[in-house]
């Protein structure tokens, strides 16, 4: 077996590091520099009057006369109020002179693909894109579904919308015709903006086929406006189809925007169900906009001046919504937006990105970082990565391991590392720790944002003591906050407010460590109960993580006639790692026997399947739907959202002739 790479933290050395709670404090430097202050918790004592304060720094055409209304379990944020988010995310900084300033550095997947567009192009582009779809029928209150690749006209046809008061639904470019149709439909959609297709690794990928193909079923749709991104042929359809080229770019480059009531629907975005229909969870945008500027702001310590940030994840999902489009351009940032996958063009790409541009705010999931991770640390090293200074981590728990490496060997020990719990549902950030005020522990994500009121409580609601765990509710309206789901309010209020009557019920477990700091085990149903012990899927995959030899690890629990459930653990080893002989057993029973010492022999997995991937969306989230599909021997579901819907079928593949079962 291969030794630990140099520097990793595994083992002995990892238990000790949780064990001992190591933190690491802000450096003074850091510190002295930092937006966030320590009084800011204080200052935020009164959250509604604090969310106010930080209101005033976006634009307002009118101000609010009431900064909440809260009738459980809708809310309202300031009242009376009126804005418009691309004129807050836009044309505010142009106007204050800021115009030639970077907003967007563009990279394709194609090496040679790049554009620069500053506040003063972008601009331009928003207005003739208003222009267009005001003249192609678009009014306030419609809704415009977007199906695009990651390129800069899905920025500027957002902010389009937003300008004409349309609220836009983006659908993931990865979803079915199906799944696009049903979207369509549930939100009775008549206008669609798509892209002929789009670059995912190194070949073009079709896009528009899709909309034709859901269309057939949605004929209330009446107009498609349509990047070519690709050059490939597409079909058309005469009346209904339009090109981009030719609606937009010649308009004129001004537009007068009207200002729109802070409760105006912004966009809504759908989420899957396991079983029932997906949810269309809506935001708004007076409330929606003051979260993620003040998140942006405080949680990333940007300084619009001189940072250059890059949140890799997708616009489809609400992580590019929040942290690609309306935060950071609500704040004049300069923002790397990179279309494809890490490794198009060599498993170095990211390093090359941000030596490249300077990179100094990268935001990314825990499972980039270990597949990242899993190609070696020799790739950041051959590359200059002072740049960095502040390091971000979302959409799952990170695991202590990964936390390191990404501490160690991308921010060279120097970066504060965020590591921020939200959903879709809350629009913003909501738990984090503040870079220059907290320290940060390897896997915890601390404490609640200012502003924000959150508990972990028992199966009766009762809040638990400094080292409990149990379910994290939210107990207090925030500004970002969902509004509900698009035509059915009674669907929201069950989802999300019966559990616990008077708290927003996340659908997470947590714990709070003996400092009283908050660390998020994943969602309740990823709880197992193994011979009567209840196990948290985070905390297995914690334990083979810590495993010199692993980069990744997914457990999901399956049914067993002995035990109710038992662990099914699939792994994907380190570029470094080595079998002996093509021998998996002795690795496979190092593995159990790492998760037998951290947390007990109980929680030794059933099987574990050695894999070269996980199944995971283009947002990077492993999809442990499917992976339950493969431990139960179910038809799989639904993979078209997988950046590889192969990867699953190998894995049953291998599940059903290499399944390692414990003796």
């Amino acid at each position: 077996m291969a030794e630990a790479p140099q520097g990793s933290i595994h083992g002995e050395a990892l238990e000790a590091l949780l064990h001992e709670r190591r933190s690491f404090p802000p450096t003074p430097a850091f510190v002295a520099q930092a937006n966030a202050q320590q009084s800011i918790y204080t200052d935020a004592a009164d959250p509604v009057e604090w969310w106010s304060q930080e209101a005033r720094t976006l634009e307002w055409a009118t101000p609010w006369t009431t900064p909440l209304e809260w009738d459980l379990p809708f809310a309202k944020w300031f009242v009376g109020g009126r804005l418009n988010a691309s004129v807050n995310c836009v044309d505010r900084h142009v106007t204050a002179g800021r115009g030639s300033r970077v907003a967007i550095h563009w990279i394709g997947e194609p090496e040679d693909d790049r554009r620069t567009i500053t506040y003063n192009d972008l601009l331009a582009m928003v207005c003739q894109a208003a222009n267009a779809l005001t003249e192609l029928g678009v009014r306030s209150g419609d809704r415009v579904a977007i199906y695009m690749p990651m390129i800069p006209e899905t920025v500027v046809a957002m902010l389009a919308c937003a300008r004409l008061g349309a609220a836009h639904s983006v659908i993931f470019g990865g979803f079915s015709a199906e799944a696009l149709s049903d979207r369509i439909q549930d939100a009775d959609i008549r206008f669609v903006i798509t892209a002929d297709g789009g670059y995912r690794r190194g070949a073009p990928s079709a896009l528009k086929a899709h909309v034709d193909e859901a269309l057939k079923l949605c004929p209330e749709v009446h107009r498609t406006l349509v990047v070519r991104r690709t050059g490939q042929d597409v079909e058309w359809q005469e009346g209904r189809d339009v090109w981009w080229h030719d609606a937009v770019e010649s308009q004129p480059t001004t537009h007068d925007p009207e200002y729109f009531d802070a409760e105006q629907p912004l966009y809504i975005m759908y989420t899957s169900g396991t079983t029932a229909k997906p949810k269309g969870i809506l935001h708004t945008t007076g409330g929606y906009l003051t979260h993620v500027s003040t998140t942006y702001r405080y949680v990333f310590d940007l300084k619009p001046e001189t940072d250059v940030v890059w949140t890799a994840a997708d616009i489809g999902w609400v992580t590019g919504h929040s942290y690609i489009v309306y935060g950071p351009l609500a704040n004049g940032a300069t923002e790397v937006i990179y279309e494809g996958v890490p490794d198009a063009g060599g498993r170095d790409r990211w390093w090359r990105i941000v030596e490249e541009f300077k990179v100094s705010i990268l935001y990314t999931a825990p499972t980039t970082i270990r597949t990242l991770m899993k190609w070696g640390e020799e790739l950041p090293a051959a590359h200059d990565l002072s740049s960095l200074r502040l390091l971000g981590s979302v959409g799952e728990p990170i695991n202590p391991e990964a936390w390191m490496w990404y501490r160690e060997h991308i921010g060279g020990t120097r970066c504060p590392i965020v590591d921020t719990w939200w959903q879709t549902e809350t629009g913003g950030i909501m738990i984090t720790p503040l870079p220059g005020i907290t320290a940060a522990k390897p896997g915890a994500a601390m404490r609640p944002f200012p502003g924000i009121s959150v508990d972990v409580v028992d199966n009766d609601g009762r809040s638990v003591g400094n080292g409990e765990g149990g379910f994290l509710v939210i107990t207090e309206p925030w500004p970002g906050m969902t509004r509900g789901i698009w035509g059915d309010p009674q669907r929201f209020k069950d989802t999300y407010w019966s559990r616990f009557p008077g708290a927003y019920f996340a659908g997470d477990g947590a714990k709070r460590d003996e400092d009283g700091d908050l660390w998020l085990l994943g969602r309740v149903d990823d709880v197992m109960n193994v011979s009567g012990h209840r196990l948290s899927t985070a905390e297995v995959e914690h334990a083979i993580v810590g495993h010199p030899d692993v980069a990744e690890a997914a457990v999901v629990g399956a049914s067993d006639e002995t035990t109710g459930q038992a662990v099914v653990a699939f792994v994907t080893l380190k570029q470094s790692a080595e079998l002996g002989g093509g021998d998996e057993a002795p690795l496979v029973k190092a593995i159990r026997d790492v998760v037998a010492q951290s947390i007990g022999p109980f929680a030794k997995p059933r099987q574990i399947i050695l894999t070269p991937e996980l199944p995971k969306t283009r947002s990077g989230k492993i999809m442990r739907r499917l992976l339950r599909d493969v431990a139960e021997h179910r038809e799989l579901g639904d993979v078209t959202t997988l950046t590889d819907p192969a990867v699953v079928n190998l894995i049953d593949e291998m599940m059903a002739v290499h399944g390692a079962d414990e003796d």
